[in-house]
């Protein structure tokens, strides 16, 4: 009896042990539309206190894999619901988006054979704990595809999610699929929904009352109104008209947006913004209407056109006004057009609501000014003169527009690492436009329509001030300075050549002794995308690691990190940084970092089976994540190892901890374990 509970216990054990503990639990199921029509459902809830990112994430995102087979096939994109609630992280420099509770993914497939059969795939994802800690999962799924009796259920039905919960559900028939989502989860990720298009409603909105302030548009002001005013007999049926009017410009431009969102869409916004063709394209754009402002050239669409829409506004009604607005937004798309493609360029990567939205608050603040003073006339003696100060307005937009143009190809650049335009070139650039515009500001230079500049006003010389003082800002970035505030428009710190901050580290800690210096064995692989931190040396491959350790009779110090890791980036800042750690790292050992979320493909003869699942890694990621998990049976970063030349562990290993006493401590208590074996 007693070797029975034993061996029981002994088996238990062995079972947990070699189980890996998922963050975010699944529940998947097929349901049949038609006859030969399914749809996938997926449901993941991660557990409490944990998150994971969505399939939309730009460093991590959640990706479904499906094994091809001849049984069916993909119709359409994954969809995913409710919406994921996106955050700016200071660490990443970069957006992240991600679902604190349940999410329902459904992909829409059809069947080619009337036999049952299994769809297999996995789905690899990242979720991260509170305080940090991120494990990248990876959930292998089976689906059975059985004849099941016909059951409506549609994506619209998916999307609506409007009541407490989404149920497909049938007591008497075993295949179909019973899913239920909280109605908090519902809730928050709408409240988070909202508030991002607010957001976007009030930038328009204030790009609106700029494109009021241009040469193009504000004299028409006075004019416009006039004609509707004109005649004094019928001054209710003339404000009725100018209501019409600035309606007309609001449907307008709301409808260009509606065309942008059905011919664009959320489908879209992966490529958009990520992908160099649409970057590129956008930044010629910006370049092209900086240009136009400046006074370059000017953007005219055919008079023709013009022509024809202005005789149909000499039409009286309903169609006289609308046609009337119509003149309007043709003849000022030449200060107009730029603001409207910044606004289109920002909303285009988003879901559908996005442009319409974009569109609706710019036109809103621009019809307003119309119908304003169309229905207080009096107020128009109070409207400032037309004059230079309208073309000055011109001319500081093209300097913005050029400005932020370089957030577009700078995404360009570091998605495919072309290199041309690090951190330094960028803030150049606009250390140098800004300057510009400080001088432009107090007179100092002049465009083909500028008036000349006698003396500067008041709100010139403030603007200038705070022009000039955000280039001083912005020069000690030049040095390595973080700028946190402008992180989001910035190239990482990382592509930073000249860092002052990495030179007197570094020289404190070799103390200018070039005995120091790292010699690697051979060159590292994957150095050309991979890098360590602060100036560090090391490998990116386990096996070279290995290799260079037993011929330099050195440990090794495993860095098992990740691109999307924000703890790693934590204690690489925090910790990594401090001169003995450093110290350390550089005379003491050899150094790897594994990064276990990297996709690119390594060659055939590189890739393994793993020892958990069977499957083939073929990527540096998934190789490393499976070696961390069968050799460490953990599945965070970042973790810390030690081993000596001969890969055996020297002491515990060391996960997240900001304290640098207790990294130092486990560093020295490694070395010191190292020379008591005394390898050969």
């Amino acid at each position: 009896m007693k070797f029975l509970l034993f061996f029981l216990s002994f088996l238990g054990i062995f079972q947990a042990f070699g189980q890996i503990k998922y963050r975010v639990n699944w529940n998947i199921e097929a349901q049949k539309k038609s006859n030969n029509e399914y749809i996938l459902l997926f449901k993941a809830k991660p557990d409490k206190d944990w998150h994971f990112y969505s399939i939309n994430d730009k460093l991590n995102p959640l990706i479904f894999n499906f094994k091809k087979s001849e049984n069916y096939t993909l119709k359409g994109k994954i969809q995913e619901s409710p919406k994921a609630k996106t955050e700016y992280d200071e660490i990443m420099e970069s957006e992240r988006s991600y679902h604190e509770k349940e999410a329902l993914y459904s992909q829409l497939i059809n069947v080619t054979t009337t036999n049952p059969f299994t769809i297999e795939g996995s789905i690899e994802y990242q979720a991260c704990y509170l305080d940090g800690m991120c494990v990248m999962e990876e959930y292998d799924f089976k689906v059975p595809i059985q004849q099941v009796s016909e059951i409506i259920f549609n994506q619209d039905t998916i999307k609506t999610l409007s009541n407490d919960s989404l149920t497909a559900s049938s007591a008497n028939n075993p295949d179909t699929v019973s899913i239920s989502l909280s109605q908090t989860s519902i809730t928050s990720s709408l409240k988070q929904e909202e508030s991002t298009l607010w957001w976007l409603f009030i930038f328009s909105f204030l790009a609106g009352l700029a494109a009021i302030l241009t040469p193009c548009v504000f004299p028409m002001i006075p004019m416009t109104v006039s004609f509707f005013m004109h005649n004094d007999d019928n001054k209710r049926k003339a404000k009725f008209q100018a209501l019409v009017y600035g309606l007309s410009i609001i449907l307008i431009y709301t409808i260009i947006g509606t065309i942008v969102a059905i011919t664009l869409g959320a489908n879209f916004a992966n490529f958009l913004s990520t992908h160099w063709l649409p970057n590129i394209f956008f930044f010629l754009i910006f370049v092209v209407f900086a240009a136009s402002f400046f006074g370059m050239f000017e953007l005219v669409l055919p008079t023709w056109m013009i022509s024809k829409v202005d005789q149909k506004a000499e039409k009286g009604g309903i169609l006289g006004p609308f046609f009337m607005a119509f003149t309007l937004v043709l003849v000022s798309f030449s200060c107009t057009g730029p603001i409207v493609g910044a606004i289109l360029v920002k909303s285009a990567g988003g879901e559908v609501l996005e442009p319409i939205i974009g569109m609706l608050g710019f036109s809103l603040a621009f019809a307003l000014p119309f119908t304003f003073f169309a229905f207080f006339p009096s107020l128009l003696k109070n409207l400032p003169k037309s004059g230079g100060w309208l073309n000055s307005v011109k001319v500081v937009l093209g300097f913005l527009e050029l400005a932020l143009g370089l957030k577009f190809l700078s995404v360009a650049d570091q998605t495919y690492h072309w290199g041309i335009l690090d951190r330094e070139v960028y803030l150049a650039f606009w250390i140098v436009i800004f300057s510009l515009m400080g001088f432009y500001l107090l007179g100092k230079l002049k465009f083909p329509h500028d008036s000349e500049v006698k003396h500067i006003s008041v709100p010139r010389l403030i603007l200038s001030i705070i022009t000039f003082a955000f280039v001083v800002y912005m020069i000690p970035g030049l040095w390595g300075a973080p700028l946190k505030a402008l992180s989001g428009y910035l190239p990482p710190q990382s592509t930073l050549d000249f860092d002052i901050n990495n030179i007197v580290r570094e020289s404190s800690v070799l103390g200018n002794n070039t005995s120091n210096t790292v010699n690697l064995c051979e060159n590292p692989k994957y150095a050309d995308f991979l890098h360590l931190p602060h100036g560090l040396k090391g490998y990116f491959d386990y096996d070279q690691a290995l290799k260079c350790a037993k011929e330099q009779k050195k440990p090794i110090f495993i860095d098992f990190t990740g691109h999307g890791c924000v703890n790693c980036r934590e204690m690489e800042a925090n910790v990594w940084s401090h001169p003995e750690v450093l110290k350390r790292l550089k005379e003491n050992f050899i150094i790897v970092a594994l990064y276990v979320d990297d996709k690119t493909e390594l060659p055939e003869n590189e890739w393994i089976v793993s020892s958990i699942d069977g499957k083939v890694k073929k990527s540096i990621g998934k190789k490393y994540a499976d070696f961390q998990i069968s050799r460490f049976k953990v599945n965070a970063q970042p973790y810390y190892v030690l081993l000596d030349h001969n890969g055996e562990l020297l002491t515990e290993p060391k996960a997240y901890d900001l304290s640098v006493d207790n990294f130092i401590r486990f560093l020295d208590k490694g070395i010191e374990e190292y020379q008591k074996r005394k390898l050969n």
